[in-house]
């Protein structure tokens, strides 16, 4: 029987590194990759949602992958989603992270076209075929993706023996407990519930804004392991102030992310690839606030 500690903690979801010209940075990569090793989180979730992996090419995931590895494979555990919107990309991209010895692929299911179980369920096999030997998770984000994960599904794929199990980041708590409930190990996704999402048996995290401050994450899941529910829900609590003063500005999220982290000490990787919005004007003091709620809440609880 697999043993899947591994994919038990923190796993900040990794933000695309670029350089001034708007290309892949392999060396921002690079540190970016150090800067969380050295924070103390379990793994990486590395060419997701908060990679812009829908607006890179199959070149760029494989080049963000490499430098990833190359700093800190096999000091961390590494999940890399190779999901593009058809399935020959996708195990090309699958073969790959296999070859650089990834821990676990995922997958969202195919966007756009609406498709039945059956077409969804052989796409992410015809991608799990394409790295025999790497566990697979499915991605479940319907609020994006447009197709929502059910127990028929799930049942389907877990006929396959690679498949360990789920990133939710559907906001419901019962799929967690639903997904658990068929032998699926899951990580929380939506970080505004991360204290919830590992209560109702979440394996651990995975999170957009974890990047940005870790150590908060780091403090929220001890917490939940050491059954301190108070100061757990009192740390959650402040990390979801921090994310809706986040929200509020009029670039995009990741922008705004990426900025905080620069701010606070961590590598300069850039903005964000259009059509996403950089940081607009009026957005610094925004920012300057999060960045000052951040070391509030990591003097106080860390």
């Amino acid at each position: 029987m697999r043993d899947l500690s591994k994919y038990q903690g923190i796993f900040p979801a990794f933000y695309a590194c670029y350089d001034g010209d708007g290309q892949i940075s392999p060396e921002a990569t690079r540190a970016l990759a150090g800067y969380l090793l050295d924070k103390g989180v379990k793994g990486l979730y590395v060419g997701g949602s908060s990679g812009e992996c829908i607006y890179q090419s199959v070149a760029e995931r494989k080049l963000v992958l490499e430098n990833v590895m190359a700093e800190v494979g096999g000091r961390l555990t590494i999940i890399a989603h190779v999901a593009c919107n058809n399935t020959a990309d996708s195990r090309e991209l699958a073969a790959h992270a296999e070859s650089l010895g990834v821990d676990a692929i995922a997958s969202i299911p195919p966007i756009y076209f609406h498709l039945p179980p059956a077409a969804i369920a052989r796409y992410w096999n015809d991608i799990s075929e394409a790295a025999p030997n790497t566990d697979f998770v499915i991605y479940n984000i319907p609020q994006l993706a447009g197709v929502a994960l059910t127990v028929p599904l799930l049942r389907e794929m877990l006929k396959n023996p690679r498949v360990i199990g789920v990133k939710n980041s559907s906001m419901p708590v019962q799929d967690i407990q639903m997904w658990n409930d068929e032998g699926a190990l899951v990580f929380n996704g939506p970080d505004e519930q991360l204290f919830g999402g590992l209560a109702a048996g979440a394996a651990g995290g995975i999170g957009g804004t974890y990047g940005a401050m870790p150590e908060l994450y780091l403090k929220i899941f001890q917490c939940f392991q050491a059954g301190d529910v108070a100061k757990g829900q009192e740390i959650q609590n402040e990390c979801c102030r921090i994310i809706y003063k986040m929200c509020t500005a009029r670039g995009n999220l990741y922008a705004v992310i990426k900025e905080i982290l620069r701010r606070t000490g961590g590598p300069d990787v850039g903005s964000v690839r259009l059509p996403l919005a950089p940081l607009a004007e009026g957005d610094s003091p925004i920012v300057d606030e999060c960045v000052s709620m951040i070391r509030a809440a990591i003097g106080k609880y860390c």
